[in-house]
């Protein structure tokens, strides 16, 4: 028996829907950088509107939906999605914030922390660096910093996974970058020794027992005041992670740098809202 496998008379094909837990704001935000840019560049014609695409983005970095599903339901190819969906990564990108910028906005104390986003096992002698001990598990390791009401205001550049906190934040030159911006952070123990001023510390950690030099109480009692600090702000990094997107980065270290720029972006634009 033959089975018949055309949708019934008077049906229509099938649309992927999902709810986009986004304020207006923000896709104006999208759409009006991606209207800018097409005058930029003279384009006169898009197969969409900068507000639809603008749409079809947000919802694959928010959803980390299949970019096959989003381009059948709006009837464009894969290969057009992944096209605005670069771009648009792109645009948002560059208007992320410099460290140099972070103390305009006042504050003179932020949160120095690091991360691990996680990404699929690459192939051959790429695989080994994204591997953390520590978490046991492949990713690039950023750090970040957040203002006094947990709130992102810097990202780092991707490094291997492999990495630890420290040595990236010496590559990135955090210390000499705060000192001459006039701001301090507070930091965890992972970050101990990493400013070589002791007179005049702009990174703030607890302090570390030693095998024969147990902490005194007034020591202990600076642990727990910096660790609780550090906990009432801790948010930022989890605020950045509810785009689905990066469940596993299929990217570079060059591209994910770009891409976790541009949603950090984003969710300054949803926290502001």
């Amino acid at each position: 028996m033959r089975k018949n496998t055309s949708p019934a008379e008077g049906t229509e094909e099938l649309v992927y829907q999902c709810r986009l837990p986004l304020s207006s704001a923000t896709l104006d935000l999208v759409a009006g950088l991606v209207r800018g840019h097409l005058k930029k560049i003279r384009s006169r014609w898009r197969k969409l509107s900068p507000g639809r695409i603008a749409l079809i983005v947000l919802a694959v970095l928010r959803h980390d939906q299949r970019l096959s599903d989003m381009a059948g339901g709006n009837d464009v190819s894969a290969s057009t999605v992944r096209r605005w969906l670069l771009e648009v990564i792109g645009l948002l990108s560059a208007r992320a914030p410099r460290l140099d910028r972070v103390a305009r906005k006042g504050g003179v104390v932020v949160l120095l922390d690091g991360t691990l986003v996680r990404t699929r096992r690459r192939t051959g002698d790429e695989n080994r660096p994204n591997y953390s001990g520590k978490h046991k598990a492949h990713g690039l390791l950023f750090l970040a910093l957040t203002d006094e009401r947990g709130n992102l205001v810097w990202i780092s550049a991707a490094k291997p996974g492999r990495s630890s906190e420290i040595t990236t934040a010496r590559h990135n030159k955090i210390t000499t970058r705060l000192r001459e911006v006039g701001l301090g952070a507070l930091a965890d123990l992972g970050f101990v020794g990493l400013d070589d001023d002791p007179d005049d510390p702009v990174i703030v950690t607890g302090r570390r027992a030693s095998r024969g030099h147990p902490l005194t109480a007034a020591q202990k009692e600076a642990n727990r005041l910096v660790s609780r600090e550090r906990a009432a702000n801790e948010h930022g990094f989890a605020d950045l992670k509810n785009w689905r997107i990066l469940t596993k980065v299929r990217m570079n270290a060059r591209h994910a740098t770009t891409l976790l720029r541009a949603l950090l972006v984003l969710t300054n634009a949803e926290v502001r809202r």
